[in-house]
């Protein structure tokens, strides 16, 4: 069973999640922190949406940030595309399509091409758990040396 086929179901299934970022040598954002949040989803056909909402504290400050974020997962035969929300379903920013990384892989789909924002380039691999699924991120580019590690769990 490819992973793909072994995430679908899991995805209206996850309630929250916890991530850590941390900026590179060569990062002018200095993002480093820690959050977490809830996820409530949504599903219509294929389209399964994470509304997520929950604080980050960046490394080194006492206060935490509150974020939102509404990530829309269109679930393919073959890919799981990755949009981001920001600005509405209507004008939803494709992120990338993840693929399986290698044939007969059941655990571990990474993305296809890196989503290009104008300098920067973002690419993902998403591992399954038991309990839910990792996603890490890594975004390059001039300013940015960023890593990002989300997991998104049942409960």
């Amino acid at each position: 069973m490819t992973a793909i086929i072994r995430l679908t179901p899991r995805l209206t299934t996850i309630r929250r999640l916890d991530f850590s970022s941390r900026s590179g040598p060569n990062s002018r954002c200095a993002w480093s922190g820690r959050g977490h949040g809830t996820v409530e989803t949504t599903t219509i056909g294929n389209i399964v949406r994470f509304h997520e909402q929950g604080r980050f504290v960046p490394e080194g400050k006492a206060r935490a940030v509150a974020f939102t974020n509404v990530y829309r997962w269109e679930v393919e035969s073959d890919r799981l595309r990755l949009f981001h929300e920001r600005r509405g379903a209507d004008q939803a920013v494709w992120l990338f399509d993840l693929v399986v990384s290698e044939p007969g892989t059941s655990t571990t789909l990474v993305s296809r091409d890196a989503h290009v924002c104008g300098d920067d380039r973002y690419a993902a691999h998403l591992t399954l758990h038991p309990d839910g699924f990792d996603l890490n991120w890594r975004i390059e580019g001039p300013r940015k040396d960023e890593a990002i590690y989300y997991r998104y769990r049942h409960d």
